[in-house]
């Protein structure tokens, strides 16, 4: 197998990790148990945590109408990508960024955190 031939293998299994049957109806649900104590998933609407519409594809820490953690706003690289959001959702404070004010363990199941992921897709 040639070099692109293998690059193009390993792209599709990286880009299935994310949609190997994900279910957004199930993320929904998810979403419901894991997250809408402090996450609206109406645009504007803020909670203790910020609204998570629009989370796919945005600029880390940019809504101009939530307070951010200096933690997050110094993460002025980060745009939430489904991975970005895999890694973060998994272990918010532990790993991926000390001094969020995100009081959340993580969700470990991945099944759950790619139909969250999914779910969280739809919010445009």
């Amino acid at each position: 197998m040639g070099l692109s031939a293998a690059a193009l293998v390993l792209g599709c299994a990286l880009a299935s990790r994310f949609a190997h049957a994900a279910d957004a109806t199930v993320g929904a649900d998810v979403f419901k148990s894991e997250c809408a104590e402090c996450h609206s998933p109406k645009e504007g609407r803020n909670k203790k945590g910020p609204s998570l519409f629009g989370i796919v594809g945005r600029k880390a820490a940019s809504l101009p109408d939530y307070k951010y953690s200096d933690a997050l706003r110094g993460r002025t690289d980060w745009v939430w990508t489904p991975e970005k959001l895999h890694g973060y959702l998994s272990q918010p404070a532990k790993q991926t960024n000390p001094g969020t004010k995100m009081k959340y363990d993580g969700l470990t199941d991945a099944k759950d955190l790619d139909d969250l992921i999914s779910y969280l897709g739809t919010l445009h």
